[in-house]
């Protein structure tokens, strides 16, 4: 934040809040509402990826939890503060993994499945377009767009429970190809672009990479799924839908 601050000259004030508990979600939302008239950009960005088998304060699977309705929950948090603002913008970051993906609909939090890291991340990533197509359709008309993304693989800190998970192959794995990896600087632009650009304006609910538009794979673009995880994230957050 200091660093912005020196470079930008402007007024940076942080939040802390964490998404694997709904209970610190609702605070932080209450206080955003409290000192904000309007929301103008909501990036979805944090998120966790193949972490051992793990669950949030509120009993979801972390990924999930963390990944998904953590925001799902944050968003609709703020909707009155984004729907005061004459046009805004949420854009939720998802990822390549999505491609592999599937919502586990009889067992989401695998609570009974044997916990797959891998098909629990791939699971939350799908969640995130799912979660955009549907905030999209919802949203027509309204001046509120939604947008989603792959940022590609970039050099953060998402990696640091592939040795956890993986032991010693998956921590030598990650300190192999971390040079060979986006910097962050060059990570963030595909989000900068679907935070800002005007050309992409009336092209709510879409999926992009590389600034540029891509096709998501077909479970992605299954609407009545959109509708049915929206109506179950709802229900297990208790958000009215």
């Amino acid at each position: 934040a200091n660093d912005i601050r020196g470079e930008t000259n402007g007024e940076v004030v942080v939040h802390k809040m964490d998404l694997a508990s709904l209970r610190s979600i609702s605070e932080c939302a209450q206080q955003l509402g409290n000192s904000l008239t309007k929301i103008d950009i909501l990036l979805n960005n944090a998120g966790v990826m193949t972490c051992p088998d793990m669950k949030t304060e509120d009993g979801f699977e972390m990924q999930m939890g963390t990944n998904h309705f953590g925001h799902f929950y944050l968003t609709n948090l703020l909707m009155p503060l984004l729907k005061a603002a004459p046009v805004a913008r949420i854009v939720t970051i998802s990822s390549l993994a999505h491609e592999g993906g599937a919502i586990h609909w009889d067992d989401i939090n695998f609570k009974t499945t044997p916990y797959d890291a891998l098909k629990a991340y791939g699971q939350s990533k799908l969640a995130n377009i799912l979660f955009t197509k549907e905030l999209a359709r919802r949203g027509e008309g309204s001046g509120i767009t939604a947008y989603c993304l792959h940022p590609g693989v970039v050099a953060t800190e998402l990696g640091r429970h592939l040795g956890d998970t993986y032991g010693v192959i998956g921590g030598c794995f990650i300190k192999m190809v971390t040079p060979f990896l986006k910097t962050p600087q060059n990570g963030a632009q595909t989000s900068i672009f679907c935070c800002v650009d005007e050309s992409i304006a009336d092209h709510s609910g879409r999926y992009y990479s590389d600034c540029k538009e891509k096709t998501p794979k077909p479970q992605a673009e299954n609407m009545e799924d959109a509708k049915r995880l929206w109506e179950l994230s709802a229900e297990l957050t208790g958000i009215q839908s």
